[in-house]
């Protein structure tokens, strides 16, 4: 019999018997069989946010321990009931806050581990720096041994009120990096973390603890991005969080952990950026997912990578909340971005009809730049190749674009802004009515050439809608805007996102008006789209700067997915959520013909027979 690596040349990993988990292009021996399988097609987790029971007391700075269903919070502060630090704790059934009994002493950002009935609350501000160590049993708190150096800002690990970890803080750089751990009895100095810091996330337990992002005093109090895992004995950097920030919320474990919230540095302290950003790490890199429903900093969290819990926090610098929110997550088939057939004219600006089918399209119009020479060029894709065709009768660029290979509509453009419409048969393009507004940079859907909608636009909210025949005004956008996208029909419809500055906008089309739903997890403009009104992927775009970041919407939220594989703009979407088309764009002055094919393949199981 011959083997994999004889007939390809690549070994393959040996399991014994059927391996139904393996990951995305994983292969395996099957011993029942005497063949190798193949498998393609994995998934990849998402999560999202709901609304759990509200605190009994608003407030931000607290500390936090124990799972989604039974966790507690304790401490922190809210100037608007008392200028003092809070000594309050409540425990959490999943349901609802109950208040129980108070810390012995009063503070603030204590550091918070362990579980609901076994927990400890260490260091904190009251104000001042703390070393004290509170031990919760359950019912109420005790005294036990100080750490060995006073701070707050502290981040901290452990399983319960018998062992712990205790690192970084503040004030002062001499702590920032300072790593302690807990027997039950006292605290002993351990290895310092590589990168000094405070207001950082901190998950895990004693011998196996991750540090996550956070504020590097050493460089000027500015938010970093590092991460750092413990394995009882050292720190090791790994991989970046993909938002550095500060006095965030985490939960979780070494190996699996969730990232929310949170604010960086802010030059103007009256008025932060606020992130409802929401991370997972499994235990190599990390990953964006669905934002908290509510942005918020100085927050707790609890809970678990795939049963999270946040709660307290703040709005904005004088708003404390009382707001909880229940992390849950899900897997979903993981699509990938792969080279497609090249464009014969590279170009930005373009729009594409192709709805319903990633392997017979249509892009046309567009300019190159520098000085943005326009295009009527029209080509047709056939899954692998793209062949010129008839060109538009009037060259233009952000144009709108709607239909399918065979039966398109061009609409608007520019640069200089015009109404002009003109329709596709499969062989050529024909002038029929104009629009009633003449615009550009405005988004556009539609089956084919007999039925599509136009919206935005250069300073507009006006939408209209093409019977065949002629283009009549319907109800506008809610907001204005342009170098938006769109995708859907006619008569259910998204317009996705917005400039200037990049938005995040999405509103939804159902026949008669627009209803603003959830927005991007990323605000950018010049982006394109494939897909329907209710299972839609967003790629490209400019944030401003050219990105290459892919969202999907399921018909309630965005979830950020694997990105093209070249950040880029002014690009041409065709194509439904699972099979979609990148076509051409580019960052200014360096267009691509390049197209790219989107696919989120079934999970499959291929025999190779090898004898």
């Amino acid at each position: 019999m011959s083997t994999y690596k004889k007939e390809v040349g690549t070994a393959v990993q040996n399991f014994a018997g059927n391996y139904p988990g393996a990951a995305d292009g994983q292969l395996w021996y099957d011993s029942t069989n005497t063949n190798f399988k193949y498998s393609y097609g994995a998934t990849s987790l998402v999560g999202s946010w709901a609304t759990g029971g509200n605190l009994n007391t608003a407030r931000s700075g607290v500390g936090s321990a124990g799972i989604q269903t039974a966790a507690l919070t304790f401490g922190g502060f809210n100037p608007a009931i008392t200028p003092s630090p809070s000594a309050l704790t409540e425990s959490y059934n999943g349901t609802s806050w109950t208040e129980v009994n108070d810390l012995n002493v009063a503070r603030s950002r204590p550091g918070g581990l362990g579980i609901q009935t076994s927990a400890l609350a260490v260091t904190g501000s009251g104000p001042g720096s703390t070393a004290l160590t509170e031990s919760w049993a359950g019912t109420s708190w005790t005294e036990v041994g100080d750490i060995n150096t006073a701070r707050f800002n502290t981040m901290t690990a452990g399983a319960d009120n018998t062992s712990g970890l205790i690192f970084g803080g503040e004030p002062g750089s001499a702590s920032n990096a300072l790593t302690e751990s807990w027997n039950g009895t006292s605290w002993t100095e351990v290895n310092d973390l590589n990168t000094q810091r405070k207001t950082a996330g901190g998950v895990g337990i004693q011998t196996a603890a991750l540090c996550i992002s956070g504020d590097n005093d050493v460089t000027g109090s500015v938010s970093t991005a590092a991460t750092e895992s413990w394995n009882g004995t050292s720190w090791t950097e790994v991989n970046d969080v993909n938002t550095a920030r500060r006095i965030l919320g985490a939960a979780g474990i070494q190996t699996s952990a969730l990232l929310f919230g949170g604010t960086t540095t802010p030059t103007d302290p009256n008025n932060p950026t606020i992130y409802g950003n929401t991370e997972l790490w499994n235990g190599t890199s990390w990953s964006e997912t669905n934002d908290l429903n509510s942005a918020r900093y100085d927050l707790g969290g609890a809970g678990t990578q795939t049963a999270g819990l946040a709660f307290a926090g703040r709005s904005s610098p004088s708003t404390h909340l009382t707001a909880t929110e229940e992390f849950t997550t899900s897997t979903v088939a993981a699509g990938a971005w792969s080279t497609g057939g090249s464009l014969n004219t590279a170009r930005r600006g373009l729009r594409a009809a192709g709805a319903g089918t990633q392997t017979a399209s249509l892009a046309f119009g567009g300019a190159i730049p520098p000085g943005n020479t326009l295009l009527a060029v029209t080509e047709s894709y056939d899954g692998s190749t793209w062949t010129e065709v008839n060109d538009l009768n009037t060259a233009r660029q952000t144009l709108g674009g709607a239909g399918t290979q065979t039966s398109a509509l061009a609409f608007g453009g520019g640069p200089t802004d015009t109404a002009i419409t003109e329709s596709w048969n499969g062989t050529s393009w024909t002038e029929v009515a104009d629009m009633n507004t003449v615009k550009r940079r405005l988004g556009g859907v539609g089956a084919d050439n007999t039925s599509a909608l136009a919206f935005g636009g250069v300073t507009s909210a006006l939408t209209e809608s093409w019977n065949g025949t002629s283009w009549t005004e319907v109800n506008d956008l809610n907001t204005a805007r342009y170098a938006l996208t769109g995708t859907g029909i006619q008569t259910a419809a998204l317009a996705i996102g917005s400039g200037l500055p990049p938005k995040a906008i999405t509103e939804s089309w159902n026949g008669t008006s627009w209803t603003e739903v959830n927005d991007l997890n990323t605000g950018r403009d010049e982006l394109a789209a494939a897909g329907i009104q209710t299972a839609a992927l967003a790629f490209g775009g400019e944030t401003p700067s050219p990105t290459a970041a892919t969202e999907e919407w399921n018909g309630t939220s965005w979830t950020e997915v694997n990105d093209l594989n070249s950040a880029k703009s002014e690009l041409a979407g065709a194509g439904i959520q699972t099979a979609a088309l990148a076509i051409g764009g580019g960052p200014p002055t360096a267009i691509t013909a390049a197209t790219e094919e989107w696919n989120v393949p079934g999970t499959i199981v291929e025999t190779i027979t090898t004898s």
